[in-house]
């Protein structure tokens, strides 16, 4: 077993790893949250098949398109792709351990649809579903509730092949793997989420071609959309049908600001300013356009537009936003960093990943980042908590990934200190603390990510994890961040008088 061990009770007594090298406040911080978060907060990691499970060509596993896209030249660090990746396919023992010793009490992943229907439609791979069947089981027995993704960016080459996302008959084949899978783990599984950031996988996915599957087309990047919500909903009917009780979908809701170099920046929701009208294009697209339609049955007016003037068009049919707008048990949130906009010609030679966007402008910004140049801004992820409980009010809403990249090194003692990760945890989740006692219903926070892993056309050089992966070993090791999280939910648990 390689991982190093984290035993439930005093993770860092027992693995001789001292104290976290927190920054400043960290600490006391996590007293704060650990007394001021609610009683049942659910405390958890998240990750997702192809960041993590390796075996590509394993058990049956069909092609996806991340798959062919990272074995084409050029679209990831150094070539790199999901092929072994942490290879949890064969250390999901060790990595539940692993869990269960941080004293996480839930733990969201997604399930692999080339896993499941290799060719997107047709003949079930019983091999993958028992993959995920001895996954769940081992989570039960540890005493982990597992929160399962059902897509989380792997489409089966074959749909691709026959139009993918922009093609309305993929969301009607994702209705059938839905059923498929809920057949075979709704007994055990209480947890549903339907999509992870669909917004990546439309206009990173088709309008940027930053991901899978590299188009670059806007009407492409807006039929995905309406395909991948009404996929959405046609999951959501399969998982009602058999008795699913808890069903959510999870959106990368990514707040825009406008450059404070900008005039008009003090007009963040719109209004007639150059810059007014940047966040308000952003904010349309990134959160919207996504939580409009699913939690009100409509979508934006001023997005319609805006996708109208770059030749695009939501191809909505009779009945389809009723079907989008099922009701939902929660939504799940995922924030790393806001945008910064500004009005203007966006000099960078990446396209923008907005469609109509001609006139906006992604500023960047040295002030405090990560090793990806995201600012770390919780001022930012509070004023988003308290904007959705305002605008969307008798939501539940869960944090489903948050977290930061940087560029962990292993000390010559074999320990990995992370201290500006500690603090970028501590801000956010005393962000979400203060989101709670203002009302915000916030329920659980999945840190992003539990290990190291293939992070999409990054590659491998940036890692997220709050455990250690050595890419050439494997060996799992329990970063400081890890260590800090632990102690904070074993802290939650004893003020709320939870096990």
């Amino acid at each position: 077993m390689t991982t190093s061990p984290v035993p439930a009770t005093d993770t860092t007594a027992a693995t001789g790893v001292p104290a976290p090298e927190a920054s400043p406040g960290a600490d006391e911080l996590a007293a704060r949250i650990a007394t001021g978060l609610p009683t049942g907060f659910v405390w958890g990691a998240a990750t997702s098949a192809y960041q993590i499970e390796g075996g590509a060509r394993e058990g049956g596993r069909g092609p996806s398109i991340w798959d062919v896209f990272a074995r084409t030249p050029g679209m990831t660090s150094n070539g790199e792709n999901g092929d072994v990746a942490a290879d949890h396919l064969h250390r999901y023992r060790e990595d539940v351990a692993l869990m269960a010793g941080l004293g996480l009490g839930a733990y969201r992943f997604s399930v692999a649809w080339p896993r499941i229907v290799p060719a997107g439609s047709g003949a079930v791979n019983p091999d993958g579903l028992a993959f995920y069947d001895r996954l769940v089981d081992e989570l039960l027995a540890a005493g982990i509730d597992p929160w399962l993704t059902l897509y989380h960016w792997d489409l089966p080459q074959p749909l691709q092949d026959a139009g993918g996302w922009p093609n309305r008959d993929t969301a009607l084949r994702f209705a059938d793997y839905t059923e498929h899978v809920v057949s075979a783990l709704g007994d055990r599984v209480r947890h549903w989420s339907t999509l992870n950031e669909p917004w990546c996988s439309a206009f990173e996915g088709h309008l940027t071609g930053r991901h899978a599957p590299g188009v670059r087309d806007a009407g492409a990047a807006v039929r995905a959309v309406h395909h991948l919500l009404l996929a959405h909903g046609l999951g959501t009917a399969v998982l009602r049908a058999h008795g699913a009780a808890d069903v959510g979908i999870t959106l990368n809701l990514i707040p825009a600001e406008p450059s404070p170099d900008t005039a008009g920046a003090g007009d963040t929701r719109g209004g007639d300013t150059g810059a007014g009208d940047a966040v308000r294009l952003v904010d349309g697209q990134q959160i919207r356009l996504w939580l409009d339609p699913v939690l009100h049955g409509t979508y934006p007016s001023d997005v319609i537009a805006d996708f109208a003037r770059a030749g695009a068009e939501l191809p909505a049919q009779d009945g389809d936003l009723a079907v989008i707008a099922q009701p939902v048990d929660w939504i799940g949130v995922n924030y790393y960093a806001p945008h910064i906009v500004a009005p203007g010609p966006d000099p960078s030679p990446k396209p923008t990943p907005f469609a109509g966007a001609g006139n906006v402008t992604r500023v960047p910004t040295n002030e405090d980042v990560t090793a990806l140049g995201w600012p770390v801004r919780p001022r930012s992820f509070l004023a988003l908590l308290r904007r959705l409980g305002a605008d969307y009010p008798g939501v539940p809403f869960y944090i489903h990934e948050n977290g930061a990249a940087y560029d962990d090194e292993v000390s010559p003692d074999g320990t990995v200190h992370d201290p500006l990760r500690v603090r970028y945890l501590a801000g956010h989740l005393d962000a979400v603390r203060q989101a709670s006692e203002d009302g915000v219903d916030v329920r659980g926070y999945f840190v992003w990510s539990l290990l190291d892993n293939f992070e999409w056309a990054e590659g491998y050089r940036m890692r997220f994890g709050i455990v250690h992966v050595d890419f050439e070993s494997l060996v799992r090791t329990p970063k400081s961040s890890g260590l800090w999280y632990s102690r904070l939910i074993r802290e939650h648990r004893a003020a709320s008088g939870t096990r």
